[in-house]
């Protein structure tokens, strides 16, 4: 079946095959490409570049070098370079190439890598490198109808540099149906780069009465819908991280099995995967794909990140398979992540004095990560990148009691299945997640979740019944229970930051 009309640039690519064997796939696909209009690129190959007259060759890091391959083609014939660090990049643009291949982002069958997978995460450096120039880049490698999304939007630089687009081989070439498989793979590169794309849309302006009539909003929507939040949690705080969900208005489901995350990714409003205790690797991979599929919130809490380097491999790995909508940590687990050295971990708790200028680290986080972050302490930070937001509320209570922080999680986790609730009709085709997240993480939903847990801290911490830490945590899944919109505005202390 033909499908050349849903490409854009065929490169051909063979191994193991004789000249003549090459020279004649060569030259049935430029009559095919010249039928549709489409450019066709050779890899490697310059000789059957040339034999053919094809439109540009593809050229790795071994190969012939740019220069020369430029003075063999004709004028105005492409060049490509596969790139897989920033040097890569920088060089490719010195000779003249005309775009760059950025990869291996996935694991890939096709054929044996040399240089070794980037993960998504790690292309919007190389992009970076591409700034002020007209060259032109796309991702190669383990790419799939089923990543795409995850691969445009995340490989994003934190210049705002976008992919030109995507490069792919097995996914067509060894499907039974390759017409389909391209045509899924264009419609999911469209409908992320259209200009209605809501993922990159403009940040609105919010105030601290916008931000606290949306905590209203939500914590009804959550009483009245009461949203299936699936919780893979640690072992310390399943039971009072299931209470918190419960005494807030949801339904809390605890389940690590990988077996059984597509059926609950159909069903649940909110996945929040905290890995305090790292047992349940394959579930929270899985889950998190199917969650992304589904367009439903992905809360990722990474309890301790810093206190080992399988536990920092760990999070690289989740953090590469899918796309967080929320990274919530204390301070020492968000330094971890940005391998920033300003703050240390013990343990599950932060050392020192925190960040000197939080504001601007959890924007550049954000940025980095392509998701809400969110700094928890004695004063939580929010961020979606752009808009940067200080809430004061909380007690010292709540650090004397075991998963306060992860119960923090819980209640994000929870506004966002309220926020998703209310979009689930939306049209979500180039979202990773439906639902105005933005709006979420500054007024409400991530970012309200934490306000909420904080002003039933404080008003636990004054009840004449609480004497410590022991009767505090009894009190507080009380004051959730009992918390209603008013209190959220009257209590809430919230501020909009500028960052410049």
């Amino acid at each position: 079946m033909n499908h050349s009309h849903n490409l854009r640039w065929p490169i051909v690519f063979m191994r193991g095959l004789r000249q003549t064997q090459f020279l004649q796939i060569a030259e049935e696909s430029k009559s095919l490409c010249e039928e549709y209009g489409v450019p066709l690129i050779i890899n490697d190959r310059i000789d059957i570049a040339l034999a053919i007259d094809a439109d540009g060759v593809h050229l790795g890091q071994t190969d012939m070098p740019v220069h020369k391959a430029r003075a063999l083609l004709f004028p105005g014939k492409i060049i490509g370079v596969s790139c897989n660090n920033v040097d890569h990049v920088k060089k490719a643009v010195e000779d003249g190439a005309d775009y760059v291949g950025i990869g291996a982002v996935w694991a890939t069958n096709t054929k044996q890598l040399t240089s070794p997978v980037l993960g998504v995460r790690a292309v919007g450096p190389l992009l970076a490198a591409l700034d002020g120039t007209s060259v032109k880049a796309v991702a190669i490698g383990g790419i799939k109808s089923s990543n795409i999304l995850r691969t445009l939007h995340g490989s994003v630089s934190t210049t705002g540099h976008r992919l030109d687009g995507v490069a792919v081989i097995s996914e067509i070439v060894a499907s039974l149906e390759p017409s389909k498989s391209a045509r899924r793979l264009k419609e999911g590169y469209r409908s992320w780069s259209s200009p209605t794309n809501q993922l990159d849309k403009v940040s609105p302006t919010y105030t601290t009465d916008t931000i606290k009539d949306g905590v209203v909003n939500l914590l009804r929507v959550i009483k009245e819908t009461k949203p299936l939040v699936h919780q893979i949690t640690n072992i310390v705080v399943a039971n009072q991280s299931a209470n918190a969900t419960l005494a807030l208005g949801a339904s809390p489901i605890m389940a690590s099995a990988p077996e059984e995350m597509y059926d609950l990714s159909r069903v649940l409003d909110a996945l929040l995967i905290n890995f305090g205790t790292v047992t349940d690797k394959q579930g929270m991979l899985a889950a998190g794909q199917f969650a992304n599929d589904a367009k439903k919130p992905v809360v990722f809490d990474p309890v301790g990140v810093g206190a080992t380097e399988f536990r920092r491999k760990i999070a690289a790995e989740l953090l590469d398979t899918w796309q967080a909508s929320v990274i919530k940590g204390n301070a020492g687990e968000l330094a971890a992540l940005a391998d920033s050295e300003e703050v240390r971990a013990k343990g599950v708790d932060s050392i020192g004095i925190g960040f000197g200028n939080p504001a601007t680290f959890v924007r550049d986080l954000a940025k980095k990560e392509r998701c809400v972050v969110a700094l928890t302490g004695a004063v939580d930070w929010v961020s979606d990148g752009t808009t940067v937001v200080k809430l004061a509320n909380g007690h010292r209570l709540l650090g004397d009691i075991t998963g306060s922080g992860c119960m923090a999680g819980t209640c994000i986790a929870t506004f966002c299945a309220g926020a998703w609730e209310l979009a689930r009709n939306e049209n979500g085709a180039a979202k990773l997640v439906k639902g105005d997240m933005l709006m979420g993480a500054i007024g409400g939903l991530h970012l309200r979740s934490i306000l909420v847990l904080t002003i039933a801290g404080e008003r636990a911490a004054t009840r004449s019944d609480v004497q410590g830490s022991g009767t505090f945590l009894p009190a507080l899944i009380d004051e959730l229970y009992n918390l209603t919109p008013e209190r959220v505005k009257e209590c809430g202390q919230v501020e909009v930051v500028t960052v410049l």
